[in-house]
């Protein structure tokens, strides 16, 4: 099977076998904004679940107690209050987590001495704390203000390293992108957003760039010369680019994805770990979303973008005209990499990809 999957890999470089993604691109572009449009509306209704950190109220830890049913702390917390509608999540095999409304102290005493009858455990294992929402407004503005300055910086770095801000556009939809349907994703499942989440939501953003920025470079490699040719379109010579670089993609996937997989079912499912579980759903959700932004939005995106240039117009008009008039149909996609192998090794600087022979040293 590996040995299938290395040959797969090698075909699609060396262009004996291609899959026409920027062609389709429309279907991509649909498939994106029907997931994009669920995501506002699941952002509406039910919407988020901010947590106690970002909303404020009473918390209650109970801890040695011989069950784990959510429900009894539910009504015990609800024999005290009626009026309240506690949250109860499980913390490890023998703890539980009760969160309230902010109650005042003779409220919080009535409700832990009642939590302390109902699980018959002492004083010292029912812990009490108040947080206030000044703390989560503080913690939710440093978080806007982190993303804003991270897409800043992702566009000026981007426009300067690649020096087109067309790659610096896509880019940055890419990330919105993937932003938005992984929060749409939380707001589906229900889960509170906890200071854990936003730290996976901004370091699922690090992420989705660096994968897409793999991209781009070959894709840049690639169309370097694309005006000084007349056989292949910038859109062809981008698409080999993304054929190039899928299997890498998919293998920094599997790799990221398994450990995030493998602590968002021990967090959840196991020890009932919220802190795990919220950074490991956020992960997962935004690491799969951005492989498939990196490889079917974000290039042929930038495909769109770079077409509306009169010069890349005009020279794909050319092409095609050029291969009809002859009776061509199609590209021969192992032609054009032989094309640009043969391009990347003549210009100065260019580094040898995969598939690219040595040059030989004098003796």
């Amino acid at each position: 099977m590996a040995a299938g999957f290395a040959q797969w890999g090698n075909d699609l470089y060396t262009g004996r076998r291609s899959y026409d993604i920027v062609g389709r691109r429309r279907i991509w572009y649909s498939i994106s904004a029907v997931l994009v449009v669920i995501s506002c509306i699941l952002l509406v209704k039910p919407g988020l679940n901010p947590g106690i950190e970002f909303k404020g109220g009473s918390q209650f830890i109970v801890s040695n107690i011989d069950t784990s049913q959510q429900q009894l702390a539910i009504d015990t917390v609800k024999s005290v209050q009626p009026d309240e509608s506690p949250e109860v999540t499980k913390l490890g095999s023998d703890s539980l987590r009760i969160q309230t409304a902010e109650l005042t102290d003779d409220q919080v005493q009535d409700v832990k001495q009642a939590l302390m009858t109902s699980f018959d455990v002492s004083e010292d294992d029912v812990a009490t704390a108040f947080i206030g929402p000044t703390w989560g407004k503080d913690i939710s503005q440093k978080a806007i203000k982190g993303i804003l300055v991270f897409l800043l910086f992702v566009t000026v770095v981007m426009t300067i390293y690649f020096r087109n801000w067309r790659m610096a556009i896509a880019g940055l939809v890419a990330l919105f992108h993937d932003l938005i349907i992984t929060v749409g994703v939380y707001a589906a499942v229900g889960w509170e957003v906890t200071p854990a989440t936003v730290i996976g939501f901004l370091t699922i953003l690090g992420y989705s760039i660096y994968d897409t920025v793999v991209v781009f470079d070959k894709v840049r490699e690639n169309t370097a010369d694309t005006l000084d040719q007349s056989r292949f379109t910038y859109a062809e010579k981008a698409n080999l680019a993304v054929n190039q670089t899928l299997v890498r993609s998919i293998n920094t996937s599997v790799v990221a994805l398994l450990p995030v997989s493998a602590i968002l079912f021990v967090g959840a499912a196991i020890l009932g770990a919220g802190t795990l579980r919220d950074i490991a759903l956020a992960l997962f959700v935004g690491m799969l979303i951005g492989t498939f932004s990196s490889i079917f939005l974000a290039t042929p995106l930038e495909v769109t973008l770079r077409e509306r240039e009169p010069a890349i117009r005009d020279h794909t008009r050319k092409v095609l005209a050029a291969r009809g008039a002859s009776g061509t149909e199609g590209v021969d996609e192992q032609e054009l990499a032989g094309v640009v192998r043969s391009a990347g090794q003549l210009r100065p600087g260019a580094h040898q990809g995969q598939g690219a022979q040595p040059k030989k040293r004098k003796k």
